[in-house]
């Protein structure tokens, strides 16, 4: 019963990846095939229209750029201090002071200023 199961399990595995390498190779397929659909002539100049129809943005974000790490030091984690301890939300403290909310958050769990939740 169980080798049953076992043959069962291998089959379906063979049928996926057989599904797999033919979705691979159909996609290839049609992505070779999309420059000269829009009328270009060779791939690379598709690539820059595609590029020039978008400004020029890649997936990485708003403008292409990646967020630089904050560095949190002493300085930073008194002033989160300070504002927290006079009233001040999270997103307050979180613009006054650079960082991001959750930084914001973890400084204020370090630091003992975060009310544990009751179950």
């Amino acid at each position: 019963m169980v080798n049953n199961k076992i043959k069962e399990l291998e089959a379906a595995r063979a049928k996926i990846s057989k599904l797999e390498e033919a979705i691979a190779a159909e996609r290839t397929k049609e992505l070779a095939a999309l420059p000269s659909q829009y009328g270009f002539t060779s791939a690379a100049a598709f690539i820059k229209a595609v590029r020039a129809a978008t400004g020029g943005r890649s997936s990485k974000g708003a403008g292409g750029k990646r967020r630089t790490r904050a560095v949190i030091t002493a300085e930073t984690k008194s002033k989160v201090k300070s504002l927290a301890e006079a009233g001040k939300t999270g997103a307050e403290i979180a613009k006054t002071v650079g960082i991001s909310i959750p930084s914001v958050q973890n400084i204020k769990k370090e630091l003992g200023l975060t009310k544990s939740r009751k179950k």
